[in-house]
């Protein structure tokens, strides 16, 4: 492959990034989603009213034991006192004071550093790497000279959400970790000139989901993967996936491959998820348009972006289902858009898509048991423009009853959420100031698109309403987010945080304009809203504030951190992932970087309460080009994990822009499993 060939599908969105994000990111991550036209052109209007719901008692919220498995979750970790009625736990009460992972905050690094910085006192070192070898009868990463079948047998490129759950009985020396494999970059995974059919190959293997086992020798030392131990598991682009729920059979779904409507082979795109309190994982496919070509001309094509053009990474060369057009695939793109759920624990399970938590590009999707026994997922639409979403389970968690809990995704109400703001249109300026009342609040509403096992849209059936959700929720008049991507319950308090990225489009031309919930036009560092449920979770009204409005007050950027002061926190820009410590502060892992000359992702610590509450603490910086995913905040044991994922993604194999995880100097030999080029990487970072 040619240089220039290489490098054709960066122009779109040369020009239009900030900070440190970079236009091949754009490419291949998302099919350069910010410089087409936006999929959301519906007339939804956003609705203000000085009214404000009364809230009632928190209700008491917790993960459980998960039955049998004795569940240790890293990325939503319970209290071991549910909220009180003042809505606030003991632990979370006593704040970051009280936790045991003490650190002094890091200064930001510029995003020409190719380095993993930690503060003073702590270490880091990679779990697992992309290439590591999984099974007895897996090669050794070999870089310049790989193939599809060694890829299928190693650790995945880019792998996103992570979580790692300990092993029943195991005293806290075995877990597995999961996670997925979001998308490759093969401009730096092969050599240029490298046999394009196996090239193409490769990406496909390196594509899917990861679970590997991990071992310690105690509590107070780095964890090792595990080669060849019996519950690890790759899952491929041929790996059969049982869709479940009311699209299952559909005529929407089935191929000429399955006239069931049943069994779907792969998941691609996937990008963020959760953990639920059963055990199992979630994934959300998110950016699954970008691997298919279609006709591009109907309404639900344009609504999720699904075009003629060829793909970036042209697999409907090599399978006639990535290519829409083709007879007898029609609805091959409508079975990918979906929450998947694995169980880690049964390698020979068969991963689910459950079909009755919508159709649309999943970030990911996070559970609570609410007082009432209900099952209630939170999940967001990652594109601009687009929505929040709720399902509630029709059936309840049983506690101990892992078979019945194992099946609560595959039926119940879904609904999207219309926020109102409480301070007048003209208070709202587009610049991120705030209103003359001190905050951005306001009241918000979950609207139903299926309730009862019935669809709430009129004109479209329950099929239909899941299938095709974005034109579903267009119909009802949802509120237009700028990009919600990780969507969070905390277990302390049942307040909800959903993390908005950013939005540089928002005001410009004729689009939508500043809300009060989305408060700044050419929103492109971000914002965090926090939603408080009116009465237990699976409530219809809610009340939210912005916890944030993210940005670097020391380049002049209009911030909000819930009345801390801005002179005080690390800044922080387009936030993506986020997970809750054992003593109830927020962890976010950032993608994008602070705006103006531009830092190295990182992950940061948020307080959440008290005096403190909206104080940003930065714990990490990711290398060159990376992005930070997955946190696993294990506080307890002074131990956090990130994935890093795309590192180096600006350069090429010939060229790379970083050496991350193994930093192998220049003319030096590199040991056993080491390569000089960069690697995405699960990473641990512990007191050492």
């Amino acid at each position: 492959m040619s240089e220039t060939a290489r490098k054709f599908t960066l122009l779109p969105m040369l020009g239009h990034t900030k900070g440190k994000r970079s236009p091949v990111t754009c490419a291949l991550k998302c099919d350069n989603a910010c410089a087409g036209d936006v999929c959301n052109t519906s007339s939804n209007s956003y609705f203000r009213d000085i009214a404000s719901a009364t809230m009632s008692r928190r209700a008491a919220l917790g993960l459980g034991a998960a039955g049998a498995l004795a569940v240790a979750l890293g990325s939503a970790v319970s209290s071991a006192e549910p909220a009180s009625a003042a809505g606030l736990s003991k632990a979370a009460k006593e704040g970051f004071g009280n936790s045991k992972l003490q650190f002094t905050a890091i200064k930001p690094v510029d995003k020409a550093v190719d380095a993993f910085t930690v503060p003073e006192g702590f270490t880091w070192q990679p779990i697992i790497r992309w290439g590591d070898p999984l099974f007895n009868d897996s090669p050794e990463f070999d870089l310049n000279n790989q193939t599809a079948a060694a890829q299928a047998r190693q650790f995945g490129y880019n792998n996103d959400y992570t979580d790692i759950v300990e092993i029943p009985g195991s005293k806290g020396r075995r877990a597995v970790l999961f996670t997925n494999h979001e998308y490759t970059n093969e401009n730096i995974m092969v050599p240029a000139g490298y046999d394009p059919v196996e090239t193409r190959a490769i990406g496909r293997a390196a594509h899917g989901l990861a679970v590997v086992e991990l071992e310690r020798k105690n509590t107070t030392k780095p964890w090792s993967y595990v080669k060849g131990a019996p519950l690890n598991r790759r899952y491929l682009s041929d790996t059969t996936y049982e869709l479940t729920g009311p699209v299952a059979g559909s005529s929407l779904v089935k191929t000429v491959a399955d006239p069931s409507g049943r069994a779907i082979k792969g998941t691609f795109g996937n990008c963020s998820g959760g953990t639920t309190p059963w055990g199992t994982i979630l994934s959300g496919e998110e950016n699954f348009n970008g691997y298919f070509v279609s006709a591009g001309t109907s309404a639900s094509d344009k609504r999720y972006g699904l075009t003629a053009k060829p793909t970036a990474r042209k697999w409907e060369l090599d399978d006639p289902r990535f290519d829409t057009r083709n007879a007898g695939y029609e609805n091959e793109a409508n079975r990918f858009g979906w929450i998947v759920e694995v169980d880690p624990f049964d390698p020979t399970s068969t991963p689910k898509k459950r079909s009755a938590m919508g159709r649309f590009k999943h970030e990911g999707a996070n559970v609570i048991v609410a007082e009432s026994g209900h099952v209630v997922a939170y999940m967001g639409d990652d594109e601009k423009f687009d929505y929040l979403y709720k399902f509630v389970s029709k059936g309840k968690y049983v506690e101990g009853d892992r078979r019945n809990n194992m099946n609560l995704l595959s039926e119940g109400d879904l609904y999207v959420a219309k926020f109102t703001g409480n301070s007048p249109a003209a208070e709202i300026t587009g610049t991120g100031a705030l209103p003359a009342d001190g905050a951005f609040d306001g009241t918000g509403e979950w609207l139903p698109l299926v309730v009862g096992g019935k669809s709430a849209v009129p004109g479209m059936s329950v099929e239909e309403v899941l299938v095709y959700t974005r034109l579903a929720a267009d119909k009802v008049g949802p509120t237009k987010m700028d990009r919600c991507e990780d969507v969070q319950p905390s277990l302390h308090t049942g307040k909800v945080y959903v993390v908005c990225t950013n939005n540089s489009d928002r005001g410009t031309g004729t689009k939508e304009g500043a809300t009060e919930v989305n408060p700044r036009t050419q929103n492109r560092d971000g914002h965090i809203v926090e939603i408080t449920e009116t009465g237990d979770q699976t409530s219809t009204l809610f009340n939210w504030t912005l916890l944030m409005v993210c940005g670097d007050p020391a380049q002049g950027d209009v911030t909000y951190f819930s009345g801390y002061p801005a002179d005080k926190v690390s800044p922080i820009s387009c936030p993506d992932n986020v997970a809750f410590d054992s003593v109830g502060n927020l962890w976010i892992s950032t993608d994008g970087a602070p705006s103006g000359i531009g830092y190295n992702d990182g992950l940061f610590r948020v307080t959440l309460d008290g005096a403190e509450r909206g104080r940003v603490e930065q714990f990490l910086s990711v290398p060159r080009d990376a992005e930070t995913c997955g946190p696993v905040i294990h506080d307890d044991e002074r131990t956090v994990f990130v994935s890093v994922q795309h590192p180096g993604e600006e350069g090429t194999f010939e060229a790379p822009h970083s050496f991350f995880p193994d930093y192998v100097p220049a003319g030096t030999t590199p040991a056993p499993g080491q390569v000089r080029a960069p690697r995405p990487s699960v990473v641990q970072v512990f007191r050492g």
